[in-house]
């Protein structure tokens, strides 16, 4: 008896605890990954017609239904799909009000419990949506949930802002579906205004009739701990709406490099007895706007180094996961962003969420890419998507829509859920103390810094579009916005390239032509070039640029370029490397060391000390790695030691065959060891090569690169041990071949190139098809433009041919294209391999052409994404083209992706270089 007694109090106690609480039971999977089956029936397109299952939640092409569409309504067909899904309810939750929540779905959803409609229908696909459905419910039994989704809207407008778009647009229910009960009087929602000098706000807003006599907030660390005292403020009868105020000393606030956090729990309460209880995350935070001046969260003036973000995988469409926000953040925080604006619409809750968790300034957006939603349904949506957002931290800013897509009615209307009162800007206007112009040009910023009135950031700039924009350009504009006051940084576009997996298409990846493969990443996020080029310029431990020389006393120059943070926070370190033997099979020697952490506090400089061993000079290069507070690598930079040209004992080696020449025909033919090279007599051009009597097709050089000087003759004598043949021109160049017994061919050449050229140097020619590798000694492993120079480091990377082109086919890094600081090369073909070594400083390679991609000219692109290279296969540059952007060509993006200029006289010093060449093993 006692234990049937000790029982049913324990039963009426756990009753009455998860009275207290609201329970939530999933209907879908909780993300693209944990899915449920529901039965599926679709009106058009493929697999329609029939009824079968589907993966909730999901976009319905991506599991084999409908068809596929880039920002185009498809209103003659309007698919449509219809979902059933049988589920069980407790009788215990007879005396509880149910919900059934939709965290979103694509496009107008009509629901149903047990052939009921649950209420209207829901228009607008990015929006949370809930039904009280406690009158429709069979408790205790099974019941029917029907819903019929409409991929396009009856509602014109909602087609406009949302489907008429630069972006795939798909159909379904692709964010979760759950059941929520709750007491019959709850708190509905909460609404946090807590401000960095431990004021805090919140209205809590009460639903359903009942007994409660008071609400109580106590604020709590994110472990449970209490955190000040608690608030507590007494309810009438029939009180919607409860503000609760308090003040807490000393509170960790939120930023981006601190996501410091607390959570409160806020408790509907009669007497002693709790009626209800809900737990919030929040962080305490200040965020102004100052109009002429900046942008302030905590009283620190922020930049916000941005990127604009699609929600977005290939094989899911827009369902996502809280799985895909951690990788996507972390990437983010990889390149040392600090903000992320939602483009073009609100984000997943996991998204924000972990926004909150890791750090990033977030620009909350309302749909509208160019178009904007009718009044009544801008104040619809403005309401779900503020009241679903607005405790969360990160949230800076609210986005009344996208370029031109602003229902200017409703400004006011965030203002209406949101206690803290953000701005609202609308991005590419001036509002609100705001300048958020798109694709601005370099000299559109510099005047809007110089002469404007308004806080200065492009909400999208640097457009990416195959390899171009992103971090090409990018140098140029922060150093110019880091100048000027006004300038509050700016968000690149876009995060990663939109390539869908095509169900119809054998699963390939489709980026509609040109339309999406704009990232710098790729689908499925592979780094191009522009993520480590963004790395260094946005890392916080900013590095002088310095070069090391005999005298180097082991002291760097460093900025510190957090808002926050001390750079005392961060651990340093350094490795030197020295190459033993010869390239390309160099032994690696590497001496790490520790470098104590300066104390530099943010916006001021300061020497990073290396005490470095007194043999330091012995060594090649200097690698420096940086991490931040949580582990996080943050920079790496490389110098060079040793220069190219003492490089050439462990490069070049001579032996003592003899070095012979004769003359065939048209042809100089010179020979030592296995090696023979001829020269074409009338041309100057190397006309074949040899090597123990095996072909290598090296030929057509040197040719130069920029510049066209006529040749004239050639002169040839022994000198020495050696053989030299001179090359004559009409112009200011010259060129000398000399071959050194062994069989290595000195190569010492000097030009004058004059006026604006792409790229200057000299070329030749060798078969692609041939080629199978190369291993490199240079700044990699990406290659670089001119105005994208940054995120290479300097070592020995070996790369097997791919013809990669970027963001069309994604196998990176790339093999082909323009290499930087270049020492040696050994290229492997399926003859024999070449190998080119470089005794002069600052010289690029280019090894091939990268081909163009099929949609990188014609419609929709005003920029130049295909940089133009030499004639040759192979080159040695002291100059590089740039690249430009989707919209521009780079001329218009900075002072480095200007054409490079020479002005030479007859007194000037010429381009000069001194390189060998190895034909064979």
């Amino acid at each position: 008896m006692k234990r049937a007694f000790l029982f049913a109090f324990i039963y009426s106690a756990f009753l009455s605890l998860s009275a207290q609480k609201t329970e939530v039971i999933y209907l879908s999977g909780t993300d693209k990954d944990h899915t449920v089956q529901w039965d599926f029936f679709c009106t058009n397109g493929r697999n329609s017609g029939t009824w079968g299952k589907i993966e909730v939640p999901s976009n319905w092409e991506l599991q084999g239904f409908g068809s596929y569409h880039y920002g185009i309504p498809d209103l003659i067909s309007n698919e449509k799909g219809l979902y059933k899904h049988e589920f069980s309810v407790s009788g215990n939750w007879r005396k509880r009000r149910v919900y059934i929540v939709f965290e979103g779905s694509m496009t107008d959803t009509e629901v149903k419990i047990n052939g009921k409609v649950a209420g209207p229908a829901h228009q607008g696909a990015f929006y949370r949506f809930k039904y009280d459905i406690s009158d429709l419910l069979n408790y205790g039994s099974k019941n029917l949930l029907e819903v019929t989704v409409s991929k396009e809207s009856a509602n014109e407008s909602i087609n406009r802002a949302e489907r008429t778009s630069d972006y795939w647009v798909f159909g379904g229910i692709f964010r979760p579906v759950y059941l929520e009960a709750v007491p019959k009087q709850f708190i509905d929602r909460v609404a946090i205004d807590a401000k960095a000098d431990g004021s805090f706000h919140m209205d809590v807003f009460i639903e359903g009739n009942g007994n409660a006599k008071t609400a109580e907030a106590r604020v709590q660390t994110p472990d449970g701990k209490p955190f000040g005292s608690s608030v507590v403020a007494d309810l009438t009868e029939d009180q919607a709406k409860i503000a609760l105020r308090g003040e807490f000393k000393n509170p960790a606030l939120w930023n981006p490099e601190s996501p410091e956090r607390y959570q409160v729990v806020v408790t509907l309460n009669d007497g002693k007895k709790v009626l209800h209880q809900i737990t919030q995350k929040f962080g305490f935070r200040t965020v102004e706007v100052k109009s002429g001046d900046g942008i302030y969260v905590n009283g620190k003036k922020v930049i916000f180094k941005g990127i604009c973000r699609h929600t977005f995988w290939p094989s899911s469409g827009r369902a996502s996961s809280e799985q895909l926000a951690i990788d996507d953040i972390n990437l983010m925080k990889d390149m040392n962003m600090n903000a992320v604006r939602m483009s073009h619409y609100p984000p997943d809750q996991y998204f924000l969420d972990v926004c909150d968790s890791l750090g990033l300034f977030v620009l909350d957006e309302l749909a509208g890419w160019q178009k904007a939603y009718d009044t009544p349904t801008a104040q619809r949506l403005v309401k779900e998507m503020v009241e679903r957002d607005v405790n969360h931290p990160s949230i800076v800013l609210w986005d009344n829509g996208n370029e031109g897509g602003f229902n200017k009615e409703v400004r006011g209307d965030y203002g209406l859920y949101d206690p803290q009162h953000r701005t609202v800007i609308e991005p590419w206007s001036i509002i609100n103390g705001t300048n958020t112009k798109h694709y601005p040009g370099y000299k559109y910023v510099e005047n809007a810094l110089k002469n404007g009135k308004e806080i200065y950031f492009p909400t999208e700039f640097l457009h990416g579009l195959y390899d171009g924009g992103s971090g090409a350009g990018l140098d140029d504009y922060w150093n110019l916005m880091l100048s000027k006051p006004l300038a509050a940084g700016g968000f690149l576009w876009v995060f990663a390239d939109e390539g869908v997996e095509r169900r119809d298409l054998n699963d390939s990846i489709d980026t509609n032509g040109n339309s999406a493969p704009d990232g710098m990443l790729g689908p499925y996020h592979e780094k191009e070039g522009s993520f480590y080029t963004i790395k260094e310029i946005w890392s916080p431990v900013c590095f002088k640029d310095e070069t090391i020389n005999t005298d180097f006393k082991g002291n760097f120059t460093v900025f510190n370029r957090y808002l926050y943070t001390n750079l005392k926070s961060c651990k340093y370190s350094y490795e030197l490397v020295k190459f033993g033997k010869t390239f390309p099979e160099f032994e690696i020697d590497k001496q790490p060391g520790i470098i104590s952490s300066p104390d530099i506090a943010p916006g001021e400089s300061g020497s990073l000390i290396l005490n470095l061993p007194s043999d330091w000079q012995n060594y090649d290069v200097l690698n420096i790695s940086v991490t931040d507070q949580y582990g996080r690598n943050i920079n790496k930079r490389t110098w060079n030691i040793t220069k190219p040209r003492d490089f050439l004992s462990r490069e070049v080696l001579t032996n003592s065959d003899k070095v012979t020449a004769r003359e065939l025909d048209s042809l100089l033919i010179l020979s030592s060891g296995k090696t023979m090279v001829s020269f074409n007599k009338k041309t100057g051009l190397i006309a074949g090569v040899q090597n123990n009597g095996k072909a290598i097709s090296f030929n057509n050089g040197l040719l130069f690169a920029g510049l066209t000087p006529k040749f004239t003759g050639m002169k040839s004598y022994p000198l020495g041990n050696k053989y030299v043949i001179e090359l004559l021109y009409d112009s200011l160049c010259n060129a000398k071949w000399t071959m050194l017994p062994g069989g290595w061919l000195q190569l010492d050449y000097a030009y004058k190139p004059k006026g604006e050229l792409d790229f200057a140097g000299i070329t030749f020619s060798y078969p692609e098809k041939l080629v199978t590798g190369a291993i490199l000694l240079a700044n990699g492993p990406y290659h670089v433009w001119k105005n994208r120079l940054k995120g290479t480091q300097f070592g020995v990377f070996s790369k097997k041919y791919n013809n990669t082109i970027t963001g069309q086919s994604w196998d990176y890094p790339e093999f082909k294209g323009y290499y930087s600081n270049f020492y040696a090369v050994q290229i492997q073909t399926r003859e024999l391999p070449i190998t080119i070594v470089s005794a002069t400083s600052d010289l690029f390679l280019h090894l091939f052409t990268p081909a163009e991609a099929k949609y990188s000219k014609g419609r929709g692109v005003m920029g130049i994404v295909n940089p133009p290279f030499p004639a040759g296969d192979i080159s040695i540059l002291h100059c590089i083209s740039a690249i430009g952007t989707k919209f521009s060509k780079p001329e218009d993006e900075g002072p480095q992706g200007q054409k490079n200029a020479y002005y030479h006289d007859e007194n000037s010093t010429p381009l000069s270089g001194t390189l060998y060449f190895r034909f064979g093993d």
